[in-house]
């Protein structure tokens, strides 16, 4: 967006006739800089100077909503308020500026307006604030079981699946069984509750319930009308331990030899069970009539016998692929096949080819430069590793996927200032690069005690995408590292209720545990360790407490 441009030039292009030149001016560095408080600050100023500047004051409340101030939140609203019509958004600002200062009746006056007069805009708005616009989980469920008392819940079966993930995002298992069961009397069968009840089941370690639910859902007539149901039912089986069960689903399926994208996912849900004779099946019937030039269908047949473990197969598949976009991905499997087989210098090669190809498309001359250093470091080569990317850097100076993988490269080896150079390299080329802002204010907080530094450049993130998870995630980490534990505490929670990932949940245990809240941060930990045990994070952490 235009306000989110950097140096005076681009503030006085961003500044509509009318609009106090100076303080938005400010107001666009204080936001360039992430300083949140200066920018809602200019803002105000800004907007009381320009009387009749609906936009003014509508920016000046969307960063007073980021903040913690309250009463720049009231003021900016209130000037809002008196220059544009009552309007979903402002009515959102309203509810949360009353969830944060405990005003329950007046948040929920605003919510059921938005339920009941916004449509689907305005249940999505309604939730997202109840969701992540309060600084106390318990309250905000208090507040979407009274609306759900009161009958101000819409009754479809969209709005119904979202509330109910809504409820188990903030942790009320009892209110997510109550909307549950209007749910199954309303819209008996449906696919998209019945997925989540299945998630809750297993999650609540009701694994043989969860399974009774998912074969219910796989066997009602509604599912052979919706294909892309079929496949998140097959994922849902994966889920709960059986991906054979979730393959078989999809090879059920009508015309499913016919949709490559179901046979692609059988295959992996085959390969995911280690169920070599079911997949030998599969390939053998895909090979029939392969001699017809289909460049999906060849380059399937490489992946499939990849899994199989036949590369010389794989090899043969992916260098028949005859064009189109699958030709680039072939031309990029291939060296990976010939380095699983050993032939190492074969690899190289192909990859040194494929760089240094004038006639093909740009993006896969920098993949394979990416796909080298991806095999180097699997071959634990640092030097190699470091060389592709280096080479990669010098035909595509300053190209920023190649710098955010050395960035990556040079964090897991511990050496920080590069890391943060090739970041800040990013950044002078793309100065609203939410990716490097994100990753580079974290690595400063996670790996320095350079906080307030973590804290601005988090700030810019945020301020570009305040409903980013991972964002949010960098925030209350970094208000963590600075002993703000119980902000830290929202704002990873209200993480959390946006994306299940583990690395959040393992934050959210560590600032537990740092509060002496210990019992709480262990289930937070093992909520993490179900998600991926694997993560590098939870490790981190466990090792910490020495768990």
């Amino acid at each position: 967006m235009a306000f989110f441009a950097v140096g005076p030039a681009a503030a006085r292009e961003s500044a509509a006739p009318g609009q106090p030149l100076r303080e938005v001016m400010a107001a666009e560095f204080a936001v360039s800089a992430g300083r949140l408080d200066e920018a809602v600050d200019w803002y105000l100023k800004a907007a009381r100077a320009a009387p009749d500047d609906e936009a003014l004051a509508a920016r000046a409340t969307r960063y007073a909503l980021m903040g913690r101030d309250d009463r720049a939140l009231k003021e900016a609203l209130a000037l809002w308020s008196r220059r544009a019509p009552e309007s979903v958004a402002m009515q959102g600002a309203k509810a949360t500026l009353a969830l944060r200062t405990g005003q329950v009746r007046a948040a929920r006056r605003e919510l059921e307006s938005m339920l009941r007069e916004g449509g689907a805009r305005g249940w999505l708005a309604a939730f997202s604030v109840i969701g992540t616009g309060s600084r106390d989980p318990a309250l905000s469920a208090r507040v979407l079981g009274q609306l759900f008392d009161r009958g101000a819940l819409p009754t479809g079966s969209m709005a119904l699946a979202a509330a109910g993930q809504l409820a188990l995002g903030l942790g009320d298992d009892v209110l997510f069984g109550r909307i549950d069961e209007v749910a199954r009397e309303l819209h008996p069968g449906d696919p998209a509750m019945g997925l989540l009840r299945v998630s809750h089941l297993h999650r609540a370690g009701r694994t043989a319930e969860a399974r009774e639910v998912l074969d219910g859902l796989a066997t009602s007539a509604s599912m052979a009308a919706a294909p892309r149901i079929r496949e998140r039912l097959a994922l849902a089986y994966a889920e709960l331990g059986d991906p054979v069960a979730g393959a078989a689903l999809l090879e059920a399926a009508p015309a499913a030899g016919d949709d490559l994208a179901v046979v692609a996912l059988r295959a992996s849900l085959l390969a995911e069970a280690k169920d070599t004779e079911s997949l030998t099946a599969l390939y053998e019937g895909l090979s029939e009539g392969a001699e017809v030039p289909n460049p999906a269908r060849r380059l399937l047949l490489g992946q499939v016998a990849e899994f199989l473990e036949r590369p010389g197969e794989a090899l043969e598949w992916y260098r028949s692929v005859p064009g189109g976009e699958q030709r680039s991905t072939a031309r990029l499997r291939a060296p990976k096949v010939l380095h699983d087989l050993g032939r190492r210098d074969e690899a190289w090669d192909e990859l040194r080819a494929l760089q240094q190809d004038a006639t093909v498309d740009e993006r896969l001359r920098r993949d394979a430069y990416l796909m080298e250093s991806e095999l180097r470091r699997a071959d634990n080569d640092d030097a190699g590793e470091l060389d592709a990317l280096a080479r990669g850097l010098a035909a595509f100076s300053d190209e920023s996927a190649l710098l955010y993988s050395r960035a990556l490269m040079w964090e897991r080896r511990d050496d920080i200032p590069r890391a943060e150079a090739d970041l800040r390299r990013i950044l002078v080329a793309e100065p609203d690069s939410t990716a490097a802002l994100n990753a580079l204010g974290y690595t400063l907080a996670d790996r320095t005690d350079r906080y307030e530094e973590a804290l601005e450049l988090i700030e810019r993130a945020r301020m570009a995408e305040p409903t980013n998870a991972a964002i949010i995630d960098s925030y209350g980490w970094v208000l963590h590292r600075l002993g703000r534990h119980e902000e830290a505490l929202v704002e990873l929670r209200r993480a959390f209720v946006l994306e299940k990932d583990a690395e959040i949940a393992s934050h959210v245990g560590t600032v537990l545990w740092e509060l002496g809240r210990r019992d709480e941060a262990m289930e937070w930990f093992e909520q993490a360790r179900g998600i991926d045990p694997e993560n590098r994070a939870l490790r981190r952490a466990m090792e910490d407490i020495g768990a």
